[in-house]
């Protein structure tokens, strides 16, 4: 038969059932009639070749069952039967159905919403053509971290290297929006001219950056994100107002394009360079952040082999400076991994946590189908006395299965999305591409496997439990034997259930106690009562240092006078903020070109004093440290141990800075501050006045200490600045208690992930050990009986009951410890001033989980001990 009359006749048989039964009646019918004839042709009577046709053929019905049952049709028909039997089956015990739906739907909605967030940012490639040609270039430090590149190393890379089609610079640039009710200070970049050549972008509207642009005193354009553009009402071809200047919008930006390497950034404009500069200009300065596109032919190992080549190999017509010679080579790494380094790690921990929940939740729904068996043993035994075989029992159970895991799974992308509504809300903020997280195509694919996966996984087990049993004990309900082998597989999973819920908690205990243990490091001032807010001077006025320095003095002057404010002052880097900016330093009399780096603090007097910074030794920054009078520093103390060891550093002069002639005598210590991170170590760090520095910074940070609430303070604040200059934007407003909670967001957002797992998971595994008790009582009852009948007391069926749990409990925990000291080196990385072996953390989970698991014990072992003999014996 043809595959076309297959699928009609298969088509005809399931749309038209009683035709197709007419069909099969009269086939059958005419086979008869056929073979009747024949045997009256051989000689014997009408009656007996009758007779005889129909013992050949074996019996009419028999025959119209097994023509039905051949063809595709058939297997859809009893799929269909399968599936409104088990219908009615779950309709039949809702209590089951909802506590089965509601604990898958809750790992396979975990899961899927963890994928929707380490998918884009992990596994999808960038949203740009050819992306894994992208690649990004940094300097190497002489410990072998990663350093911006300078536009002096650019430019000679830019000139001499061959594999790459094209190479692009970048560095932030918040200029500030004016013309508008109110200041707004807007996030973007200053690139080279081929930054959107790089990544492989046009713009929708206008054009790319011409190289005409990107040079020394170019004309004044800017390309816009679409969202801004509509935001503004920004047209192309007409000028918007940005720091006082007018810039001509040249392009526009898609709709959906997504610049992965400043996500905030909404509008570019060129950098527009000096291509000759001396020595200490800033064209030497370690920020510029370099992105390149290999040539087609070119991977990333061949790029990294030329630039080492060039590294070594110096030419007269780029000249290199001291601290950008390349001694230690360049870099070369994808854009996908470089923007994902520092979230990898915990992703993908977080990924395997959310995965064992899941696995958790498979195995308490695998036991409560092995429970649910053991009540129809019954059922499967008659069902296998009518002749159903092993493999018609087994698909209707595996069917059940999959229509208790398609609900969960249905339900599941509703908990998935309140899942990525969750992750996007307590996400750090260096998460990369947070804008990719949701629940797309990708995600709903991902979630429909992982349904099916788990239908079958959670299935398989019950599922031959069933078609093994012993029909004939079955049938006389006295599968004792058949029970005693369900106990065990129950309690083999509990074990599991048990170990996959201790790893969990001892990962969540670990970032528990890391996390209590960085808050206790000493921050080096006194975060209480503190408020700070980014100030930014903007315009021509402000063009030069001593109008900035006026600004600057007297916004400090109408701060100081609101009522409620202590103390105040501005300073150039906020601890725990982000902030960062690092000179090299060289003493007096030293013959090396640098004798180390320290984080640079412009620091207005007054600041130290708001801080509560303690000073050590000699004195600290006063009025007359101006401009015109003698250059003064102060230190901290880790850089005068590192720097002078014992000696004293008081008087002591150092060349801090751009500027060849500038010496800096120190005057006063000062104690260390965390700057980056409370996890890292202290760093070497000067302070100087603004006034005195080669340049007056245009965005500084005001800190005011407050006698009460400070963030009450902030509308009284704002007025203040803007008293002096309405035009100037105050952004990141934020208490100094806040800003050290968000230093470690990264921390705290595995930590709260983990923390809601492990609590699934201890959940769970409570529920399994009850459950498995649960029905192990109702199973013994007799046995129980037996035992009160013969004189057990109340307190040893207790202790039998709790015996047999609390067992099943440390074999779990056993197991659950080898593989929580194996699994914990996922999260090592995360782990501070904790090993991954802690045995507080170890003990005090061990605790947590047997006193759960008494707790579930509990019930059960009552109702044991409640167990009265003579009702028992007499049922039996």
């Amino acid at each position: 038969m043809s595959l076309w009359r297959q699928l009609a006749r298969g088509l005809r048989a399931l749309t038209h059932r009683s035709a197709a039964d007419r069909d099969i009646a009269d086939e059958v019918q005419h086979y008869l009639e056929q073979a009747t004839a024949a045997h009256v042709a051989r000689g014997l009577p009408p009656a007996e070749a009758l007779r005889a046709a129909r013992l050949e053929l074996g019996g009419v019905t028999r025959v119209r069952e097994e023509v039905r049952g051949y063809g595709w049709e058939n297997v859809v028909e009893t799929g269909l039967a399968d599936l409104r039997y088990a219908v009615r089956r779950l309709r039949g015990a809702p209590g089951f159905t909802a506590v089965t739906v509601l604990t898958l739907a809750l790992g396979i909605g975990g899961t899927t919403a963890i994928f929707s967030a380490v998918h884009p940012i992990l596994f999808e490639p960038l949203p740009y053509p050819h992306a894994e040609r992208i690649v990004t270039v940094t300097d190497a430090a002489a410990d072998g971290t990663s350093i911006d590149v300078t536009f002096g190393t650019y430019r000679e890379l830019d000139a001499r290297s061959r594999s790459f089609a094209a190479t692009a610079v970048a560095k932030p640039w918040q200029p500030t929006l004016v013309g508008r009710e109110q200041p707004e200070r807007l996030d973007g970049q200053r690139v080279s001219a081929s930054y959107f050549r790089v990544l492989g972008v046009a713009p929708a509207l206008g054009r790319d950056f011409l190289p005409s642009d990107d040079r020394p005193r170019g004309p004044q354009v800017v390309i816009l994100a679409h969202a801004l553009a509509r935001r503004v009402g920004a047209v192309v071809g007409q000028p918007i107002r940005l720091d006082g200047n007018d810039y001509l919008v040249v392009g526009v930006l898609p709709p959906g394009f997504e610049n992965v390497l400043l996500p905030s950034a909404e509008l570019w404009a060129p950098l527009q360079y000096e291509t000759s500069f001396g020595p200490n200009d800033r064209e030497w300065g370690h920020h510029l952040r370099m992105v390149a596109r290999l040539r087609p032919a070119v991977d990333v190992g061949d790029a990294a082999r030329e630039l080492a080549a060039i590294a070594r190999t110096p030419v007269a017509d780029f000249p290199r400076v001291p601290w950008a010679s390349l001694a230690q080579g360049l870099l070369v790494g994808s854009l996908q991994q470089d923007i994902t380094r520092g979230v990898r790690s915990t992703l993908l921990a977080v990924l395997g946590a959310v995965v064992l929940v899941l696995a958790i939740a498979g195995v308490n729904v695998t036991n409560l189908l092995l429970a649910r068996g053991v009540q129809r043993r019954g059922e499967f035994a008659m069902r296998t006395a009518l002749g159903a075989g092993q493999a018609r029992l087994t698909r209707q159970l595996l069917t059940e299965s999959l229509l208790l895991a398609l609900i969960a799974g249905a339900l599941g992308m509703a908990v998935a999305e309140l899942g990525v509504r969750a992750v996007i809300a307590l996400s750090p903020p260096g998460l990369p591409r947070i804008g990719a997280i949701r629940v797309d195509g990708a995600v709903f694919a991902f979630g429909l496997l992982l349904t099916t996966l788990v239908g079958l996984l959670v299935g398989i087990v019950p599922a031959l439990q069933a078609a093994r049993g012993d029909l004939h004990a079955a049938l006389q309900q006295a599968g004792r034997r058949a029970a005693g082998s369900h106990r065990r597989t129950r309690g083999g999973l509990v074990v599991a259930e048990v170990a996959l819920a201790l790893v969990l908690l001892v990962g969540a205990g670990l970032l528990l106690r890391s996390l209590e243990r960085l808050f206790a490091v000493p921050v080096g001032f006194d975060a209480s009562h503190i408020l700070t807010m980014q100030v930014q001077v903007t315009g021509e006025r402000f063009r030069s240092d001593s109008a900035r320095n006026r600004f600057f003095a007297r916004a400090l002057d109408e701060v100081r006078r609101v009522p409620g404010v202590t103390a105040a002052g501005f300073t150039t880097l906020l601890p725990l903020s982000g902030d960062l900016d690092v000179f090299g330093v060289r003493f007096e009399g030293s013959t090396q070109p640098e004798d180390g780096a320290a984080l640079r603090y412009a620091v207005t007097p007054g600041y130290l004093q708001a801080m509560r910074i303690p000073l050590l030794q000699g004195r600290t920054l006063d009025a007359h440290d101006v401009a015109g009078s003698p250059l003064v520093a102060l230190v901290n103390a880790s850089f005068a141990r590192r720097s002078f060891g014992d000696g004293a550093a008081i008087g002591r002069r150092v060349h801090f800075g751009p500027d060849d002639d500038r010496w800096y005598t120190i005057v006063g210590i000062v104690g260390d501050v965390k700057q980056t991170s409370l996890a890292a170590g202290d760093e070497s760090a000067i302070y100087v006045t603004p006034s005195q520095w080669s340049w007056t910074d245009q965005v500084m940070s005001l800190v005011v200490r407050a006698q009460g609430d400070a963030a009450a303070l902030t509308p009284a604040i704002r007025r203040a600045i803007w008293s002096v200059d309405r035009d100037q934007p105050i952004v990141r407003v934020a208490t100094m208690d806040e800003l050290i909670a968000r230093s470690q967001a990264g921390r705290r957002f595995a930590l709260v992930l983990f923390e809601a797992f492990a609590l699934v998971a201890l959940v769970l595994a409570a529920a399994g050990i009850y459950g498995v008790l649960s029905g192990s009582v109702a199973e013994r009852a007799r046995e129980i009986g037996v035992r009160s009948a013969l004189g057990a007391s109340r307190g040893r069926i207790l202790a039998l009951v709790l015996g047999q749990g609390l067992g099943l409990t440390g074999l779990g925990v056993a197991l659950g410890l080898a593989g929580a000291a194996a699994a914990s080196r996922a999260i090592a990385a995360m782990l501070f001033g904790v090993s991954r072996l802690d045995p507080v953390t170890y003990l005090g989970v061990v605790g947590l989980l047997v006193a759960v698991a008494a707790l579930a014990c509990g019930l059960p072992a009552w109702r044991a001990a409640r167990i009265d003999p003579a009702i028992t014996l007499r049922s039996e």
